[in-house]
C-alpha cells in the first residue's frame, strides 16, 4: 500500500495537485525562457530547473495573506505560489513597460510585487537575507502575525550578509525562515570547496536557532519542515535555518558553460531524480493523478505559457526617459541632478 504522505501532513488532494501544477508551470516558463534567450529575444535567464520542489513545497507552507517572501534570483516557484503569473514573468523577461517587478528596468530574476508580499531583490547576492530580517523585526515591533521567508544558494551562506542577519535574528528571536537551496555549485565552485562543515544547516547552532537538512527534490519533505518553522515563528520561538538539498539541471545562467566544471554523466544522474518526474509519479501512485489528467495539466500549462509569451512579446517597451524615474529628484522644471537639469 502506498503511503499517502500529503494526507498525513493535512494537505488535500486538490491542494497537492495545485503544488504539482505550480511546479510544472515554473518548469515550463523556465524552459521557454531558455529558448527565447537562444533565439535572441530575451537577454538573460537564471534557471530554476531542479529547484521547483523546494520552492513550491516551502511557499505552500506559508500564508500569502500574512507572510512576506524574499526569494533569490531562481525563485520562480516561490513567486508563482504567492500570486505572480506567467504573464508577469514573461513581461519581465522581455523587459516591457508592464513588467510588475520593475517596469522593465531590472534584469529577470529580480522579483517584486507589493500586492503579493514579494519584496524586491537586488543584484548583489545575499542582500535579501538581512532585508528579510528587517521585515521580521518590523513585524515583531508592530505585533503583526507574519513570517518573513528568504531563500539563497549555499554560496550565499558564506557571505557576511547571511551571518550578520542570522546572528541578529537569533538574538532577537525574530519570525524569519532562512532557506538555503543547496544545488551543489556556487556557479562553478562545488560545495566541498565552499564549506568546512558538512552541512549548511550545521551553522544554525552558532546563532541559537534550529537547523534542518531536507531532501529538496521532495516538496512534501520541504513543506513539513517549513510549516513547522512557520508555526515556531508565529509562537515567538524565533528563526529557523533550513537547507534544501537539490541540484540545478541547467548551467548557472544563460551565460554559463557548465561543461567546464561538471560532467554530463553527473547531470544525467541528477535528472533521474527530477522533482517534476518523481512528484508526478507519487501523485499517480496515490491516485491523485492519472496519465490523462497529467496530459491535461501539461496542455493547460503550456497554453498559459504560450499566451503569456504572445502577450509579452507584443507589449510596448517603456519610454526611454523612464530609465531616470526614481533615480533623480523630480521638479516642475524636470529631473534635477545636483545643480544641473537633465531635461
Amino acid at each position: 500500500m502506498v503511503q499517502n504522505r500529503h494526507k498525513e501532513l493535512g494537505i488535500s488532494d486538490e491542494r497537492v495537485l495545485e503544488m504539482y501544477k505550480t511546479m510544472l508551470m515554473a518548469r515550463r516558463i523556465d524552459e521557454r525562457m531558455w529558448l527565447l534567450n537562444r533565439s535572441g529575444k530575451i537577454p538573460f535567464v537564471v534557471s530554476c530547473q531542479g529547484h521547483e520542489a523546494a520552492q513550491v513545497g516551502a511557499a505552500f507552507a506559508l500564508d500569502p495573506k500574512k507572510d512576506y517572501v524574499l526569494p533569490y534570483y531562481r525563485g520562480v516557484g516561490v513567486v508563482l505560489s504567492f500570486g505572480m503569473t506567467a504573464k508577469d514573468l514573461m513581461l519581465s523577461g522581455f523587459a516591457k513597460a508592464e513588467d510588475p517587478n520593475s517596469g522593465g528596468r531590472q534584469m529577470p530574476g529580480h522579483f517584486s510585487q507589493k500586492k503579493h508580499h514579494i519584496i524586491t531583490g537586488s543584484s548583489p547576492v545575499t542582500t535579501q537575507v538581512p532585508h528579510a530580517v528587517g521585515i521580521a523585526l518590523a513585524g515583531k515591533m508592530e505585533n503583526k502575525d507574519l513570517v518573513a521567508f528568504t531563500t539563497f544558494g549555499e554560496g550565499s551562506s558564506n557571505q557576511g550578509d547571511f551571518h550578520e542577519a542570522a546572528n541578529f535574528a537569533g538574538v532577537q528571536k525574530l519570525p524569519v525562515i532562512f532557506m538555503c537551496e543547496n544545488n551543489q555549485y556556487a556557479i562553478s565552485v562545488p560545495v566541498k570547496k565552499q564549506l568546512a562543515c558538512e552541512k549548511v544547516s550545521e551553522r544554525a547552532v552558532g546563532y541559537g536557532m534550529p537547523g534542518y537538512t531536507v531532501n529538496g527534490n521532495d516538496p512534501l519533505d520541504v513543506y513539513k519542515v517549513v510549516k513547522e518553522a512557520a508555526d515556531r515563528a508565529r509562537k515567538g520561538e524565533g528563526p529557523t535555518l533550513i537547507e534544501a538539498v537539490t541540484y540545478r539541471l541547467t548551467p548557472h545562467s544563460s551565460d554559463d558553460d557548465d561543461r567546464s566544471y561538471r560532467s554530463p554523466d553527473e547531470v544525467e544522474k541528477a535528472k533521474r531524480k527530477d522533482p517534476i518526474i518523481t512528484f508526478g509519479a507519487y501523485l499517480k501512485e496515490t491516485g491523485v493523478m492519472d496519465d490523462e489528467l497529467e496530459k491535461k495539466i501539461n496542455s493547460d500549462v503550456m497554453a498559459i505559457v504560450n499566451e503569456a509569451i504572445d502577450y509579452a512579446e507584443k507589449a510596448p517597451y517603456a519610454n526611454p526617459e523612464y530609465a531616470l524615474k526614481y533615480v533623480y529628484k523630480e521638479t516642475e522644471r524636470g529631473v534635477q541632478y545636483a545643480d544641473h537639469f537633465l531635461y
